[in-house]
Order: C-alpha cells, then sequence, then structure tokens
C-alpha cells in the first residue's frame, strides 16, 4: 500500500463538482464544443417535460461518435488530453462538470460506424453517493434512446441526455401550466445565448470557421452577430489589429482584436436595436473568442473602468488561438479569461482613442435625440418672470434685430448700446428664457432681447441646450418642475443683473465672467454621465 496515494472521496467530490459555476446556457454551450469538436454538422437539442413532472435534456450531434472505450475516456473526470490541441474541448472535465451541475444522472451514447454496436456509459451521482465509489453504470440502450439515436444522429454520432435534472429550472414549480412555460421561456433564453456564443459557426456567411446547425426541440438557432457588420463602424486601423502577447516561455503569439462603433439608438428602427444592436450598458466592451467560439461577452476587463452610458456603442472584437490559452488562464467552463496587468496597460493605451471617440458619438447622438425630445419645460418660469412685474433689469428703449444691438437703459445710464441677441416673433411662452442650440461660444447661456412681433423687445435669458449642464442636470430635472423653474429663474436673474449694470465698456468684462462660469462647471461635471434614455422625459406632444 502506497500512503501518499491519496483519492478522493467519491460521493463528497462528485456533488462538489456540481458547483463549478456553470448555469444552464454555459452546460450546454460546454456540450455543444464536444459536439463541434467532433466534427458534427448538426446539433439537436430536445428539452421534454414528461408528464410524471420529469425533465429530461437529450443532445444529439452527427459528428464521427465514439466506440466503447472512448466512451470510456470521455466519461472519466479529466479525460485524456485531445489529439487535436485547438479543440473546443479544454480540460478533459466539460461533459461531466457541465452535465452534473444541470442534472443528476448523465448518459453518453455513441458509436462511430453503423457497423459498430452503440456504446453507453452513464454517470448516476445518487448511485456513486450510494456505494461511495467512482463507479458508472453500464445499463442497455432503451428503446426509446435507440430510437432517437437513429433520428438524430444518423448512422454515426452522439447522444448526450440529462436525467433527473433538479437544476433545470431557477425555483420548483408544481406540474402544471407555469412549469410549462417556465420550460419554454428557459429553452428561449438558451437559444438567445446559443445564436451569440457560436454565432460563426451558425452563419453562413461567415467563412472563419465552418457551418453548423444547432437546433433547440427542431427550431434552428438563429445567428446573432454582436458587433451589427451591416451598420457599425470598425474603428481600429490595420496596423494596430494585431497584438502580440508573450508566453511564459519567452515565445511570443499574435491575438487579433477589431473596435466597433455601433449606430446610436436615434439611428435605427425599435425592430433593429432590438433584434440586431442590443444596445446596453453590460453588452459594451470585450467579447473574446477563442477558436472562434465566444467565450466573453461584454465588460472592461480592467482595462477601462466600469461600464458607463457614453461608452454603451464600443464592443472590441478580440480573438485568439489555443496557443494562448495558459496566458490568458482560460477557466473551465470556458466563459471568462484574465488578462496580464503588461496586456492591460497596452490595450488600454491602443484603445484609449476608440474609447473617447465612442463617448463622443454616443454624447453627441444623444443630446441630439435629448434635443429632439424637448424634455425640459421651461414654461414655468416663463409665467413666473411675466406676473413678477417689479423685477430689476433694464428697461428696453429701441432694438435692432439687423446690426444685433440693443439700446437699454440701466444702472450705468440711459440709451446705452449694447451687443446682444435680438429676436422677433418669439412665441409668447417662452419669451423670457428659452433654450436653443445656436449659442456656439461654449456659454451656459447668454443676455437677449425678445418680442412677440417686431417692436417691444424685453430682455431675456437663452439656455444653451449643448452645455454640459444643461444636459447633465437640466434633463434629469426635467420630471420635477420647481428644479427646472429655480434654475431657470436663477439664470434669468443672473443676465436682468448682468444687463442692468452694463455698457460698452463692461461688455467684455460680464462676458468673461460668463465664459469663466460656463467653463468651470463643465470642468466639474466632466466625470457626471449623461442621463441614460430611461431618465429622460418625453414631451407628451410628441
Amino acid at each position: 500500500m502506497n500512503d501518499l496515494i491519496n483519492d478522493p472521496n467519491a460521493s463528497r467530490l462528485i456533488y462538489g463538482l456540481r458547483d463549478t459555476g456553470y448555469n444552464v446556457k454555459t452546460a450546454a454551450a460546454d456540450i455543444i464544443d464536444n459536439s463541434i469538436a467532433a466534427g458534427a454538422q448538426n446539433v439537436n437539442i430536445d428539452i421534454q417535460l414528461l408528464h410524471d413532472g420529469r425533465k429530461v435534456v437529450c443532445f444529439a450531434d452527427d459528428g464521427h461518435g465514439m466506440n466503447q472505450s472512448e466512451v470510456w475516456n470521455a466519461m472519466r473526470y479529466g479525460a485524456d488530453r485531445r489529439a487535436e490541441a485547438k479543440s473546443l474541448g479544454k480540460f478533459g472535465l466539460g461533459l461531466k462538470t457541465a452535465s452534473s451541475s444541470v442534472c443528476k444522472r448523465y448518459s453518453v451514447v455513441s458509436r462511430r460506424s453503423e457497423a459498430q454496436p452503440i456504446a453507453k456509459l452513464t454517470w448516476d451521482l445518487e448511485h456513486v453517493e450510494k456505494m461511495n465509489v467512482w463507479e458508472m453504470l453500464a445499463e442497455p440502450v432503451t428503446a426509446d434512446q435507440a430510437e432517437m439515436f437513429e433520428e438524430l444522429c444518423g448512422p454515426n454520432g452522439t447522444l448526450v441526455i440529462w436525467e433527473n435534472c433538479d437544476r433545470l429550472l431557477s425555483k420548483e414549480y408544481a406540474p402544471g401550466v407555469k412549469e410549462q412555460n417556465a420550460v419554454k421561456q428557459m429553452a428561449k433564453s438558451l437559444s438567445r445565448h446559443i445564436s451569440l456564443v457560436f454565432h460563426r459557426f451558425l452563419d453562413e456567411s461567415d467563412t472563419r470557421e465552418r457551418n453548423v446547425t444547432i437546433r433547440i426541440n427542431g427550431e434552428p438557432v438563429i445567428p446573432w452577430n454582436p458587433f451589427y457588420p451591416q451598420r457599425s463602424e470598425q474603428v481600429l486601423a490595420p496596423n494596430k489589429q494585431k497584438v502580440l502577447v508573450e508566453l511564459f516561455d519567452g515565445s511570443e503569439e499574435v491575438a487579433e482584436m477589431k473596435a466597433w462603433i455601433l449606430p446610436h439608438r436615434r439611428d435605427m428602427t425599435k425592430e433593429e436595436e432590438f433584434s440586431f444592436a442590443r444596445i446596453s450598458n453590460r453588452a459594451q466592451g470585450f467579447y473574446v473568442y477563442r477558436e472562434g467560439r465566444l467565450i466573453q461577452d461584454g465588460g472592461w476587463m480592467d482595462v477601462f473602468g466600469s461600464p458607463e452610458p457614453h461608452t454603451s456603442l464600443l464592443r472590441i472584437e478580440f480573438d485568439f488561438g489555443h496557443e494562448l490559452d495558459e496566458a490568458f488562464r482560460i477557466d473551465v467552463k470556458k466563459s471568462r479569461i484574465l488578462f496580464h496587468p503588461d496586456l492591460e496597460d497596452g490595450l488600454r493605451k491602443l484603445l484609449q482613442p476608440v474609447y473617447r471617440e465612442a463617448g463622443s458619438r454616443y454624447r453627441r447622438e444623444s443630446r441630439e435625440d435629448a434635443n429632439q425630445k424637448k424634455t425640459v419645460d421651461h414654461s414655468s418660469a416663463n409665467k413666473g418672470i411675466a406676473g413678477t412685474a417689479n423685477t430689476t433689469k433694464p428697461q428696453v428703449t429701441a432694438a435692432d434685430v439687423r446690426t444685433q444691438t440693443a439700446e437699454v437703459s440701466n444702472n450705468r445710464g440711459v440709451k446705452i448700446r449694447i451687443k446682444a441677441p435680438v429676436q422677433n416673433n418669439v412665441s409668447p411662452d417662452s419669451i423670457h428664457v428659452e433654450a436653443v442650440t445656436t449659442i456656439n461660444n461654449g456659454h451656459l447661456w447668454e443676455p437677449a432681447y425678445r418680442s412677440t412681433g417686431s417692436a417691444d423687445h424685453v430682455p431675456g435669458v437663452l439656455l444653451n441646450k449643448h452645455h454640459d449642464f444643461y444636459q447633465k442636470i437640466y434633463q434629469r430635472a426635467a420630471a420635477n418642475g420647481y428644479a427646472v423653474e429655480g434654475m431657470d429663474l436663477l439664470l434669468y436673474a443672473f443676465a436682468m443683473a448682468e444687463q442692468n449694470n452694463t455698457d460698452p465698456e463692461l461688455e467684455p468684462v460680464f462676458e468673461d465672467i460668463r465664459g469663466e462660469i460656463s467653463t468651470n462647471l463643465h470642468k466639474l461635471l466632466r466625470h457626471v454621465p449623461d442621463p441614460d434614455p430611461s431618465e429622460l422625459v418625453e414631451d407628451d406632444e410628441d
């Protein structure tokens, strides 16, 4: 007896391996990996809710199949290394840990050719727990299993069967309609996941990977390309699309990278946004592919900070081969990788201009969208100003639209001519305060002289819709009338104080003060994100 051999407790370990972080979607993807590695052209997933409440899931493929000894090795925890290093199968654990994460009993049924008998082996966790030994079950192939194999696999292939599925659904249901609907919803969610993870294999027009058809309960899975290349712009220069990665032994391998900026919501129909783009904070960041199979979708992986709305249009397509598995420390589920800190720094420098450009585009489009929605109501301030006749302000004696000058009497004297926007035929509802897109000098506000006709001008204030303060503070305050009215009145009071104490000599001083205040507000609000579309209040008239 060798006292140094310390076999694990079979019962405890086989149950412990159920909790390696899989969910139904990642577990199913791991089974599909094996089918693709086996050269399958068709993968059929059959999800059954039996009349007695039992749930059975079957994965059938028409790959090259296995004989009895190969099935034995495939069912071994820590199976022998595959001959093909680039295989989607990686650690020799996926079939077992993925299956047991969902069910307590799973079987592999397979054969290499029609001339061979069908091989079958089963792991039953309850049997292992009872016997406390690593013992599989060698049960005969049932008539139903043989029929399913012939129908879905053909002369050769592999059938994986999940039974006693105690973790297929996220909660327990009493048998009935609710449970049936939950299974249907789970199948729909699984289809959505597979459509992303294997989109290169599913898309017949994508020549990077060979074509595979995947069906769930007979319905083909439609590929979803997260980069929406039909409408998106690839913005990373060709000379920056190769990333050199140093391995632990000093050798180097190349990963490939592209950067896509998707169209803004306002430039898409609802159908385009929902079906093709799926813009969200979670969806931005790195989409990492190993041998053409997606293993990580979204997130900035410490290259940049947490996802923010203004970078939600940016998605990075990052490809690597099996040669970089160790460098990226790929996990058992093949669902995430880790970047070395040096690589993080390099990617950050490489992608920083793209990151900034994506943010700029989002802000431009979002602000234009917000401006078109007319989400901020300034009518309360206009009514309040109109009803307060005794405010201190300049008295307008004349105004000239052609020269954009006004003649006023104020604390500096009478008939003082100053330069300021002069506007005729203004709506009476916005005569005193109005937000506009015509202020191009970066100032938050600008005094103006306005009339509902062509005479009898009154002093007012124009607000710059493009300024950060308007976009980030006014837009968020839109649902609170008192907050908007308070800010309107404050800026109106500033404008009146300026105009009541200015003359041609002091005009540049007041303009500098306005400019300095506006610039400081822009700096102070730099790290405040633009409001999410869900925070905006749309105009009822639109």
